[in-house]
């Protein structure tokens, strides 16, 4: 029995919800995958805010209609699609997608969109390979404490090398007479 037109209403509505909310669409072809295989990769994305989503093409483009910032995505629309829709940790939502790929080598990524920019394979793989957000925090922490520490011992020696200096002047005189 097929969906009736209030159900795929309801669809496209919770799928323009869906887009409304997230900041980086990727579309998989999910043929081949097992039931079980798209659970682990649903399960991989909840960390990340992501959420992975198997609907017809033509229930994405009634989704996507009006929507100026996902009309690339209508390129992707063909054959058997998975959208993973993510809103939050964009490169951990990436890392867990090439993650269970390479675990299951059945899917294949089609492409993105992100900020209404169309991304290629390499794109995507550049944007999985980027550190955590933590990371770059932790980072920038870092290279800021290390030249606070610079400035500090900066400011410390001039008064250090004065003393130095007027000491080793003094013991000159000292010696001199």
């Amino acid at each position: 029995m097929g969906r009736t037109l209030e159900s795929k209403q309801q669809i496209v509505a919770e799928l323009s919800q869906l887009l409304d909310n997230a900041e980086l669409a990727l579309v998989l072809d999910y043929q081949g995958l097992s039931i079980k295989e798209l659970s682990d990769l649903r399960s991989r994305l909840r960390a990340a805010n992501g959420i992975c989503k198997v609907t017809k093409n033509t229930l994405m483009r009634r989704a996507i209609e009006g929507k100026p910032a996902w009309s690339e995505l209508e390129s992707l629309l063909t054959g058997t699609n998975a959208f993973v829709l993510v809103q939050g940790d964009v490169g951990g939502a990436v890392k867990a997608v090439q993650s269970f790929q390479k675990d299951s080598k059945k899917s294949e990524l089609k492409g993105g969109l992100f900020e209404g920019r169309l991304l290629s394979q390499n794109d995507i793989k550049a944007i999985g390979d980027l550190p955590s957000k933590e990371v770059l925090m932790a980072q920038i922490a870092g290279a800021i404490n290390a030249v606070a520490t610079k400035v500090a011992v900066g400011i410390n020696e001039v008064p250090s090398g004065l003393a130095r200096a007027l000491k080793q002047h003094a013991d000159g005189e000292g010696s001199a007479s």
